[in-house]
């Protein structure tokens, strides 16, 4: 899982927007858009131009409910939540510019190195249309690379961050993405033992979704001090609750790819060690190589997919209370919503179906 969510749930959208939601972000959309401005800017003095595109309309604050506005929201929707609560806890403007910044950095280097783990090709800088997706991917890589270390030299020379703190923030980042990142090795060749659904979530999901959600705090918490060092501690902590929500679902909609490649899966767990009896004797072909048909996981696996499911719900309206109790404003009863909004397109249908009457 990348920080990139996609909105794909119309109704859940709607609804949110009903609330306001979108609304209460559009300051922090247009603060987040500014530091791609800024990374963009960076990059033409980086890079030459024969390695480039013109970038992408980066939309302002008066867009966020149009179309360009919603895609820009899908794309940064974390980070604008991540923005959104260290403003809430007090932060300074000057600090807060560098945090997001340097968090666009981050999301750049993870979703280059989530490319090459997974043989993807997104890319979140307008690099030219060169063939070789890999090549693409480590540019991306070694540009973000470049570019986080220029946000640490501007915060330093600005005198947001002393030369000390620039190291710190660096070990700190490597550190915390050598364990995310060690996770995602170990399962190389496939893994081999399944282990049980409670064992899973700490030792994976709150590694793989929960440890890459709190990167947005590492830079935070090394410079934060007294009371708003105090409640981030806090929101960390609901931070990583929800991104274990989120890897859950992951774990949902990429089912069949997770079972190709034989990598941690929550719901592979839930039918292995508390599935039913025909739920885990349909499950053995696919483990050893069957391929899986449209409408499998929903026919044959309901009963353990909803209970994934709801363990998701039940992380995230955690995190949203957690987030409530350091004085973040958004509603923890539309937690479920934030759960149904963001999901792949292949998974809109799957949710939708275990969500239903019919199949509960």
């Amino acid at each position: 899982m990348t920080l990139s969510p996609v909105f794909r749930s119309d109704e859940a959208v709607q609804l949110l927007a009903s609330h306001g939601v979108w609304t209460r972000l559009a300051g922090d959309m247009e603060a987040q858009a500014e530091a791609v401005r800024l990374i963009y800017s960076d990059l033409e003095a980086l890079l030459g131009e024969e390695f480039r595109k013109a970038p992408p309309h980066v939309p302002d604050a008066s867009e966020v409910t149009t179309e360009a506005g919603l895609s820009f929201l899908q794309e940064y929707f974390f980070l604008i939540l991540f923005r959104s609560i260290f403003a809430s806890l007090g932060m300074t403007e000057e600090r807060l510019r560098f945090y997001t910044a340097l968090n666009f950095c981050i999301k750049g280097t993870i979703t280059a190195a989530d490319n090459i783990f997974d043989d993807q090709a997104k890319t979140l800088l307008p690099l030219a249309d060169k063939s070789g997706s890999r090549f693409l991917s480590i540019l991306q890589l070694m540009a973000f690379e470049r570019l986080l270390r220029g946000v640490l030299d501007r915060g330093e020379a600005a005198g947001v961050i002393s030369r000390e703190q620039g190291a710190a923030i660096q070990r700190g980042l490597l550190d915390r993405m050598a364990a995310i990142g060690a996770l995602e090795g170990s399962e190389e060749g496939g893994v081999v033992e399944i282990p049980p659904p409670e064992e899973m979530v700490e030792a994976v999901h709150r590694v793989r979704g929960g440890a890459l959600f709190a990167l947005a705090f590492t830079a935070p918490s090394l410079l934060e001090e007294g009371d708003i060092a105090a409640k981030l501690a806090a929101a960390e902590r609901a931070v990583a609750q929800l991104g274990t929500a989120f890897q859950i679902v992951d774990d949902l909609t990429d089912f069949e790819f997770d079972v190709g490649r034989r990598s941690h899966n929550l719901l592979v767990s839930q039918i292995q060690h508390q599935g039913t009896g025909p739920e885990r004797a349909a499950f053995r072909p696919f483990w050893t190589g069957k391929k899986m048909d449209a409408g499998d996981v929903e026919a044959l696996f309901g009963n353990s997919a909803r209970a994934v499911l709801e363990r998701a719900y039940v992380e995230a309206k955690e995190s949203f209370r957690g987030l409530q109790d350091v004085g973040f404003w958004f509603d923890p009863g539309l937690a479920d919503d934030v759960v149904r909004a963001i999901v792949g397109l292949d998974g809109v249908a799957r949710m939708e179906a275990l969500t239903s009457p019919e199949t509960a």
